[in-house]
Parts: C-alpha cells; sequence; structure tokens
C-alpha cells in the first residue's frame, strides 16, 4: 500500500464499509432524525405514570428501548460518515447534529430510574413475576438497587442527561484539530524522497525500514500536535473537569470511583494493575536493551521502538490477512470462522485502507439492527494483520451478543470488550508462530507482539498513570494547562524508558494529545492492559485444550451485559480480582522478549 493516502472516492467500494445496510440514503437518515421528536414525545408521555403498574412500565420500556435503537442508528450512521471523511463538511454536520439528536433521546428516558426507584425496586421485583415483558429485566433492576445511592431525581438526571451533548464538545474539537485541521511537515528519507503524514499512514512510517524515515515522522507528528498543544490542552482539560463534575453529581468520592463503581469494578483492579505494571518496568527495560543490540545501534531512540528487526518484513494482501486470521480462529469451530469470513470479505463489515480524512486509529462500531463496523487503515503488513484480529474480536463479541440477548444486554461494558479483541490476536500469533519455521518470520511475529504489548502493556497503563495523576491534580482544586501536561507524561514514560532509551521530553510529553478520544472516555485506557491479562489467560486455556474452554468462552461471547464484567470473565475462566492474570502476562512477555534474544543473538 503506498504510503501517499488516496481520496475518499479512488478507494474502490468493496474494500469500503456497507453503511447504506444501516440506512439506505442520506434522505432515509434525515427522515429518521426527522421522526425522532415523535418518538421522544411518545416515550414523554410515560413520564410520572410508571407507578401505575407492570403493564405501564412494560410499555414504557418498550418504548424507550426502541427510541435507543432509532437514536443509535441515526449516531452510528452519521459517525461511521464521518469518521473516514472528516474533511466532507456535510458528514461533519451529520455528526455534530447526531451528537444532539442522541443526547435528546437519552434526556427523553432520563426520568425512568428515578422513578422506579421511587416505586421501590422490592415491588419493581413483584412486577416482574406478575408481567412476562418484564422477566428479563431481572439482572437490569439488581444493577440499578446497586446503583441506587448514586442516581439523582428525574430532573437532575434529565439534566445531567442533556449536559451530553455540550459536554462532547471538549473531544470533538480535539478530535477536528487531530484529523482535520493538523498540518503534518512530510517524512524525508535518507534518499530525499518525501513522505506524506496522515493519521492513516503514520504507523506504517513509524514502522519504515528507513531510519531517516521512522525520524522524521516521529518528530513531525509530534511536533505538529504541539503547535496547537494550548487548544488541545484546554479541551483535554475540560474533559477531565467534566468528568469530576459528574463524579461530585453522582456522589462518588473521586472520578476513579465513578469510572469503574458503576461498571462494578472495584477499584482495587486497576491499583492492581497499576502496581504491577510498575514492578515489571524492568522487562521492558531489557527489551529496549535487546533491540538496540540487534538493530546494531549504539543508542535507542523512541522512533526505533518500532524499527523493523528483519530486512524483508513478510508483506502480505488484505485477503491473505482475513486467511491467516480464520485459521489462528479454527479453534474456536466453523461457525465462528464463517461468520467471521462472510463479515471481512462478502458482507463489507470493514472499511479497510487509508484515504485522506479518514481518522486515526481503528474501532469496531454497529448495534443489534445491524451487524458490526469495522474501521482501520490497512498497510499490508502483519501489524495491520493484528489490528484486523484485534477488531474483529470487538465484531464477533458483539455478533454473538447480539444473537442471544434481548437489547438492554446488548452492550457488554468496556472492561470484557478489550478481552474478545486481545484474545483474537492471541490465538493467531500462536498460529503464525506454528505454521512458518523460518527464523526471520517469527521474528516479525515476535516484532508484531511487542508491537501489541507496547501499545497495552506499556502506554495505556502510563496514560492510565497520567489519568489518575491529572484527575486527582483538578479534584485538589489544581490547574492544568499544556506545559503541565508535557511534564506529567515525560516523568511517567521517563520512569518507563529508564536508561535504555534517549529521551524526547516534548515530543514524548505530548502524547497525551495523539489519543483523541481515549481520554475523554473517563479511565478507559486502563482496561487495554486488564483486557489483554485476561485474554492471554483465556487464550492459554484454549491452546492447551482444557476441557470446556471453547464452550466456555463462545458463553463468555453470548453473556453480553447480562452479567456483571467480573462474573462473564469467570464464566469464561479467569479471576481480574486477583493481580494473578496481570502477573502472568508480564511472564508471557518476558518469555517472548527470551525467543527474542535467541533469535537476534
Amino acid at each position: 500500500m503506498s504510503l501517499v493516502a488516496p481520496k475518499r472516492s479512488e478507494i474502490p467500494v468493496e474494500y469500503t464499509w456497507d453503511v447504506a445496510s444501516i440506512f439506505a440514503t442520506v434522505a432515509d437518515w434525515e427522515t429518521a432524525v426527522s421522526q425522532l421528536d415523535s418518538q421522544i414525545e411518545q416515550v414523554s408521555q410515560y413520564e410520572g405514570r410508571l407507578h401505575e403498574g407492570p403493564t405501564v412500565l412494560a410499555d414504557c420500556l418498550a418504548q424507550a428501548e426502541q427510541l435507543q435503537q432509532q437514536a443509535r442508528k441515526i449516531f452510528t450512521y452519521a459517525g461511521l460518515s464521518y469518521s473516514v471523511d472528516s474533511l466532507n463538511s456535510e458528514a461533519a454536520a451529520r455528526n455534530d447534529q447526531a451528537r444532539t439528536a442522541f443526547a435528546a433521546a437519552l434526556a427523553a428516558i432520563s426520568f425512568i430510574q428515578p422513578e422506579l426507584l421511587t416505586i421501590g425496586l422490592d415491588k419493581v421485583g413483584n412486577w416482574l413475576k406478575e408481567e412476562a415483558r418484564l422477566a428479563h429485566y431481572a439482572h437490569y433492576m439488581d444493577r440499578l438497587a446497586q446503583r441506587q445511592a448514586h442516581v439523582r431525581s428525574a430532573k437532575v438526571e434529565q439534566v445531567l442527561s442533556l449536559t451530553r451533548d455540550a459536554f462532547s464538545t471538549a473531544a470533538a474539537t480535539h478530535g477536528i484539530l487531530a484529523n482535520t485541521d493538523l498540518q503534518f511537515a512530510p517524512a524525508k528519507g535518507s534518499d530525499g524522497q518525501s513522505y506524506e503524514i496522515t493519521q492513516g499512514t503514520i504507523s506504517a512510517l513509524k514502522t519504515h525500514v528507513d531510519r531517516q524515515i521512522r525520524r522524521t515522522a516521529w518528530e513531525n507528528y509530534a511536533d505538529a500536535h504541539l503547535a496547537y498543544k494550548n487548544t488541545m490542552a484546554n479541551a483535554l482539560s475540560a474533559g477531565v473537569k467534566q468528568n469530576v463534575f459528574f463524579s461530585r453529581m453522582r456522589n462518588y468520592r473521586s472520578s476513579l470511583e465513578a469510572a469503574l463503581l458503576p461498571n462494578f469494578i472495584p477499584v482495587d483492579v486497576f491499583h492492581n494493575l497499576i502496581n504491577t505494571f510498575r514492578q515489571n518496568l524492568p522487562t521492558w527495560h531489557r527489551y529496549w536493551r535487546i533491540r538496540r543490540q540487534a538493530l546494531g545501534y549504539d543508542q535507542l531512540y523512541e522512533y526505533d521502538v518500532k524499527a523493523p528487526l528483519t530486512a524483508d518484513p513478510p508483506k502480505l494482501s488484505y485477503e491473505t490477512a482475513v486467511d491467516w486470521i480464520a485459521q489462528g480462529m479454527a479453534p474456536l469451530g466453523k461457525e465462528y470462522v464463517s461468520i467471521l469470513r462472510n463479515g471481512a470479505l462478502e458482507q463489507r463489515w470493514v472499511d479497510v485502507y487509508p484515504n485522506q480524512g479518514k481518522r486515526m486509529g481503528a474501532f469496531s462500531s454497529g448495534l443489534p439492527s445491524t451487524h458490526p463496523f469495522i474501521m482501520m487503515s490497512f498497510t499490508d503488513d502483519l501489524f495491520s494483520l493484528s489490528t484486523l484480529a484485534h477488531e474483529l474480536g470487538h465484531s464477533l463479541h458483539s455478533y454473538y451478543t447480539w444473537q442471544h440477548q434481548p437489547i438492554i444486554y446488548s452492550n457488554y461494558g468496556l472492561f470484557v470488550a478489550e478481552v474478545a479483541s486481545n484474545f483474537n490476536q492471541a490465538l493467531v500469533r500462536a498460529h503464525l508462530f506454528e505454521s512458518n519455521n523460518d527464523p526471520n518470520f517469527h521474528i516479525a511475529v515476535i516484532e508484531e507482539a511487542m508491537s501489541n504489548f507496547h501499545r497495552y502493556f506499556f502506554i495505556m497503563p502510563t496514560l492510565a498513570r497520567f489519568e489518575l495523576e491529572i484527575h486527582q491534580r483538578v479534584e485538589r482544586g489544581q490547574p492544568l494547562n499544556a506545559d503541565i501536561l508535557i511534564n506529567l507524561l515525560a516523568n511517567l514514560f521517563q520512569e518507563g524508558y529508564g536508561d535504555e532509551i534517549v529521551f524526547d521530553r516534548e515530543r514524548t510529553g505530548i502524547t497525551w494529545a495523539q489519543f483523541h478520544t481515549h481520554l475523554y472516555s473517563n479511565f478507559y485506557v486502563y482496561q487495554y492492559a486488564t483486557g489483554i491479562s485476561a485474554a492471554h489467560a483465556l487464550a492459554h486455556d484454549v491452546l492447551s485444550e482444557k476441557p470446556g474452554a471453547v464452550d466456555n468462552y463462545h458463553a463468555f461471547l453470548k453473556a453480553g451485559g447480562s452479567l456483571y464484567p467480573l462474573d462473564a470473565l469467570k464464566v469464561a475462566g479467569v479471576d481480574m480480582t486477583s493481580p494473578e492474570p496481570v502477573e502472568t502476562t508480564f511472564a508471557v512477555l518476558a518469555q517472548i522478549v527470551d525467543r527474542l534474544e535467541q533469535l537476534v543473538s
């Protein structure tokens, strides 16, 4: 794939996702938006009436589900279209309109939980037995019972819902800057050739064999963010203050509690991760040293962290990547593999290649009335294969949940979301090691593995520590600005690099600005590290053919939000209340480093 990003119109349609399966035309989307007000009015008619009995409650919840589904369809269609073409002003306008519509829908149903608590959950529990349409809400009511101390009055809940649109402006501003307004100076090769930097090409440039390309790409990408550091810092500061506001409005003692406790995750899980990460930093220091020696450098710089260790890394097409992923996922059975292949190759789940205006990163989206959608920027290498495997893990998790759970449990929570994605990567990686005996190929697979561990087991825990510090600063009434943010994060990275990497404080410290969505989701990033930990524990059980492991994993995929996150993972076979899975996965990381040392020596 060329490092010069094509225009969106130049991407063959078979490599773009099928958003027309949500709404056939923009006109259909506009019609749905225009009809949303009447659906909001229908739900609003139940406000103040839930005490009338189980029939009224069942009717209200049915209408609320329909409203949420339609609002999510509107939001998803607009968001997907904008994500791959942020230069399109009409797509940007629809995305903004969809955010407003979604916030209005949430505000319209915000009275339900306060009214249920006013009625009394014991009485509501009896109604669940009387009205068949309410029977499946038992777990929902149990969740509400555990959260009732943090649910406010109907009016306050309505106000909090209405703030969603306004409060999303900070993250949206950061995203617009990063995906639309940033101008990147081109990377320069050792032969003098220029290479365009975009959000879709930066990853390939930072893994280029030419050190000059890597250096200039890494520096110019960071410098573009530094040029907007004050605006981005103001946006992130606003995002943090919003998190603190919500935590206080809901009577939590901290933003960390407000993020974890509503998802039924003890705060000890967060602290176990951070403590275990810091204890295992010497493994990372050793890896940097082995990488420098393998590359033959006197000094290792940050732009060398993903330098290729083989002169001829494997190149592969998108179709080949799908084949290898399908082969790796074979232990989960023919049905799983068939769904994966059809989605990736026939049903156009995936928006495959980079283009101008496409946002950075990758994600999986969708809702029960659609198939899953995957956005990525495939660049014909093992790193892209790994990203595709990761996102297909998310998508198959969603697919199975949507097939087996009612709408109320169609969202399975952030904590378990990163398990299925990293599980896929672990199984595919094991298959690649077994399918090819070439030492250079093994080194290439290790590079992909270490790149993945670097993101999820180094970058994300570091950002989680950063996130804790900046929230605690705001909770103490201390200021945040660009220089404070840069210095805080630079200090954390310096601890992680030790004495093994030549350090650039400004360009490394601005890394927070390069995460345009993650740090606006209150304490989201730590879950990448807990997710990869649970994933490797479960992958080990499946690969070792532990009795019941495959069936248990399928049960986990199908559970969706019908179980508490920690309980769902226990069904699969792992206990995340203990630091043991994190420690075990650091042992896996150490084994990979050992393997690399043997190969390169």
